[in-house]
């Protein structure tokens, strides 16, 4: 995040918000941070750039998103990704999003979210560990994700079980975090376990990103004028003690499952 901001100047065009073409070779090489292998620019619109670059031994791709907003709030742009039930109302591509198990002492979350995929490929299912940090002192916010396996959420043949995921974004607000204005860095990666080539699943993650980042920057709009309620994740702190007693009396209490999921796979560190 720190390396693109360094750079955000060089992008930087005539309005907030808005940047302007670097030459492709010296854009390649601004954004890749030392030692990194050097990203493509797929996409560049008005409020966010996307970049990809392939994964070493594999046919998948990385992908990086650098973007801006002035018209909402970190805390609310922060927010509404992590509300798993408002979520269900603004995103038409989601089947089923669940919290299946909470750690009270880290506040980490074991999600189970169903997706549709492009037709003629059947949905998709994830489950993944997400835990986030709100950092006031460095006026930063971190939410990441990957894929774990948890005993309550067996593969189900209706779906296909993406078993590689990562994303990481990070959230720095142009002043406060209740005043318009941040910039974010989202990057990120998965296996959709498709048959389908290289090209066409990029196709569709060039297609499908441009209009996921549309869709949450409405809802978070929606959230600023109070069209609906959302949870504050930045109040709802996790605990700093009470480690797995409390995490088993949350699971216990919410989920009444037979199935636990070890700490292990609820770090993410």
């Amino acid at each position: 995040m720190k390396h693109m901001e360094n750079i955000s100047s060089l992008l930087q065009g005539s309005s907030p918000g808005e940047y302007q073409r670097l030459d492709p070779k010296l854009e390649r090489e601004a954004i890749a941070a030392p030692g990194e292998q050097p990203w493509e620019m797929i996409m560049d619109k008005k409020h966010f750039k996307l970049w990809r670059r392939p994964i070493e031994g594999t046919h998948l791709y990385q992908y990086r998103v650098f973007g801006s907003y002035t018209d909402v709030t970190p805390r609310q742009f922060f927010n509404v990704q992590l509300d798993t039930e408002y979520r269900k109302k603004w995103d038409s591509l989601v089947i089923k999003l669940d919290v299946i198990e909470r750690d009270l002492a880290t506040g980490s979350e074991v999600i189970h979210w169903v997706t549709h995929f492009p037709y003629p490929m059947y949905s998709r299912d994830y489950v993944y560990v997400r835990r986030y940090s709100v950092d006031k002192e460095n006026n930063l916010m971190v939410l990441v994700s990957r894929a774990v396996e948890h005993p309550s959420v067996p593969e189900d043949p209706e779906y296909v079980r993406v078993r590689t995921y990562e994303s990481q974004m990070v959230i720095r607000p142009h002043k406060t975090f209740d005043e318009n204005g941040f910039d974010y860095l989202l990057t990120y990666s998965d296996n959709p376990q498709t048959v389908f080539p290289r090209y066409c699943v990029s196709w569709m993650v060039s297609s499908g990103m441009p209009d996921f980042l549309e869709k949450l920057h409405t809802a978070a709009l929606k959230a600023k004028k109070m069209e609906i309620e959302v949870r504050d994740y930045m109040s709802a702190k996790p605990i700093e003690s009470g480690g797995s007693e409390g995490k088993a009396s949350m699971a216990a209490a919410e989920h009444k499952s037979d199935g636990t999921c070890s700490t292990a796979q609820l770090e993410y560190a």
